[in-house]
Parts: C-alpha cells; sequence; structure tokens
C-alpha cells in the first residue's frame, strides 16, 4: 500500500492507488454512489481505512450542497439524556461522514433562536431537537425551518418525526419483575404528577397488578425527581400497618433514597423488600447499595435511531411520521 509521511494527508488518488482502482471508482464506493460492486465497495472502504483517509468535507460539501454536519438543540442543560442521545447520534452518523454538534438552550427562546441562526448560517443539513420532557416542547417554533427536524424525548408537531422510549412498556417489565419475585403488596414511589411519563408508568403499574389481581396492596406516591423524596416516601409508606414489600420507583434518584431509607430502618434490599427503579443512570444505579435493578430507557439506542432518521430525510427519502416508541431494557443487578 501507498505510504505517506506523517504529515501528509491520503488522498483519493492514494486509496485508488492502493486498492487497484481508478479514481473515480474509488470516489463512488467512499460516496456510495455509481455503480459499484458490493465486495468492491467493502475493499476500497477498508483501504481507505487502513490508510487513515479523511474526505475533505469542503469539497464534499461543494460537490454535494451539504455539510455533513447536524445541530442537536436542547434544553436538558444537566445532559442526563443529551449526552447518552448525542453519543447514539454520533455513533450512527459517523459512517456516513456526518459530524454534530450540540448547542444547550436552557428554556430560554431567544437564546433558542441565536442558536438556531448560528446552526443555519453553518449550513447544517439538518437539526435533532432534543429535551428533558416528552410532553413538552422547546422554547422555539421548528416548523418552517429549511433544513429537515427530528424531535427526540422533547414534544414535536404531529407531522414530524418524533423519537421516544417506550415507558408504558418499561413499566410492565419492572413490576413483571417483582412479580417474579414474589412481591404482591407493591407500591409505586414517582415522580411530579404534571409528568406524561410519570402517568404512563403509573398507569402501566396498576394494569400489571390487575392482570395478577394484585391491586389490594397497590399504592401510588407521587413526589420529586430527587433521593429526598425516597427517603420522605418510605417514611410515610412504614407509617402504615400495610408496608409493601416490592418497590417500583419512577427514577433512579428516588430508587436510592429509597434503599437508603430501608436500610437505615434495618429493612434489607431485597431479602424483606425488592426495589426496581427506572433510567438505569449508572452513576447511581451501579454505586447503589446493593446495585439497583433498573429499567434502562436505551437512549443511545434512541439517539442513533433519530440520527438515521434525519439521515433519510437529508436524502430525500420517505418516512414514516409520529412517534416512534422504542423499547426499554430491564437491567437486573441485585435490588
Amino acid at each position: 500500500m501507498t505510504n505517506t509521511g506523517p504529515s501528509e494527508r491520503v488522498t483519493i488518488y492514494d486509496v485508488a492507488h492502493a486498492a487497484r482502482v481508478s479514481t473515480a471508482t474509488a470516489s463512488k464506493a467512499l460516496n456510495d454512489t455509481g455503480r459499484v460492486s458490493l465486495e468492491t465497495r467493502d475493499r476500497i472502504k477498508r483501504v481507505a481505512r487502513e490508510l487513515g483517509f479523511r474526505p475533505n468535507a469542503l469539497a464534499r460539501s461543494l460537490t454535494r450542497k451539504r455539510s455533513f454536519s447536524v445541530g442537536l438543540l436542547t434544553n436538558d442543560t444537566y445532559g442526563r439524556f443529551t449526552l447518552p442521545l448525542m453519543a447514539g447520534i454520533s455513533e450512527g452518523l459517523i459512517d456516513h461522514g456526518v459530524s454534530v454538534f450540540l448547542c444547550a438552550i436552557g428554556d430560554n427562546p431567544d437564546l433558542a433562536r441565536i442558536h438556531v441562526n448560528a446552526m443555519l448560517d453553518k449550513q447544517v443539513d439538518g437539526i435533532i431537537a432534543t429535551g428533558k420532557r416528552i410532553d413538552k416542547p422547546l422554547p422555539v417554533d421548528l416548523t418552517r425551518l429549511s433544513v429537515p427536524v427530528v424531535y427526540a424525548l422533547t414534544a414535536g408537531p404531529s407531522n414530524a418525526v418524533t423519537l421516544v422510549s417506550d415507558d408504558r412498556q418499561g413499566a410492565t417489565a419492572a413490576v413483571n419483575h417483582l412479580l417474579a419475585q414474589g412481591r404482591r403488596r407493591i407500591a409505586h414511589v414517582t415522580g411530579p404528577s404534571d409528568f406524561q411519563v410519570v402517568h404512563e408508568r403509573a398507569s402501566a403499574f396498576a394494569q400489571a397488578l390487575d392482570e395478577v389481581g394484585a391491586t389490594t396492596h397497590a399504592r401510588v406516591l407521587f413526589g420529586s425527581w430527587s433521593e429526598h423524596w425516597g427517603h420522605q416516601a418510605i417514611e410515610a409508606l412504614w407509617s402504615g400497618a400495610d408496608k409493601p414489600d416490592g418497590i417500583f420507583c419512577g427514577n433512579d434518584q428516588i430508587a436510592r433514597g429509597v434503599v437508603d431509607a430501608l436500610r437505615e430502618r434495618g429493612v434489607s434490599v431485597p431479602d424483606d423488600v425488592s426495589v426496581v427503579g427506572f433510567d438505569n443512570w449508572e452513576i447511581v444505579a451501579k454505586e447503589t447499595r446493593p446495585p439497583l435493578t433498573t429499567v434502562d430507557m436505551n437512549l443511545k439506542e434512541l439517539g442513533r435511531q433519530a440520527g438515521l432518521a434525519l439521515l433519510r430525510l437529508v436524502n430525500g427519502e420517505a418516512v414514516e411520521t409520529g412517534v416512534w416508541k422504542l423499547p426499554c431494557s430491564l437491567i437486573v443487578r441485585s435490588s
């Protein structure tokens, strides 16, 4: 293969020479255009990777009138949902030569407009809008932009592509796991009652218990998304005679507070009470003692699917609009 010095840029001519094909064939293979056999296309791409070939983004953008970049707009300034989502978007688009840049807007409409205009000035190929609530839109109107927009974990218009985790399915998996452990007096300690996901998970909780005739002891306690609320909920639950033997929590922070509060009362987890969280926020779930069984929202995969959906729109392909619900996964640990 062609050797290049450490400061030399590998060109498409080097790739063509090393792969023993014409420059035109190499270009078609690397850009996924033209009539090139799959075997030849794969071989040329493999050679390009081995040589460290990086296509000239400016030349590609001039040829295709694309910037090969997308913007990620979010009001999730804490990054709990956005960072794994962005990792998935980047993973899904990197093989297509598309880069992602993030703009955090908080809940500031003026800042949001500034960032959207900056994205358009940079001629992004499209925008992914994401947030921290599926029932509230970002503080900016994205419906009349000159580029396609995909929504993830935030409310989008009915004629758009919106991706969310399947909260009902995830909650059902959590309750069924508790039932499989022989638990029948199950409580649900969750977040604020004005969140759509809270009602979806609570509804799935009630339905799963109803299907096995275990609703007699079911209790739903609404509060904040915090460890402190987990402590308070245990105080309320243990003030009565009918104490639960299983607790499904609306997120991992609540679950950690629940587990800590039970331990302080001398209640063993999972021997006396089994606990399941929601989110699989590993920095919380893995460090809980015992490590927390929880529902993974599969945010990385959700981001990957959002990125690929946007790419299809950019390429002018037909994409089904509406809400796409992606399945969650139960991560079984020790709680």
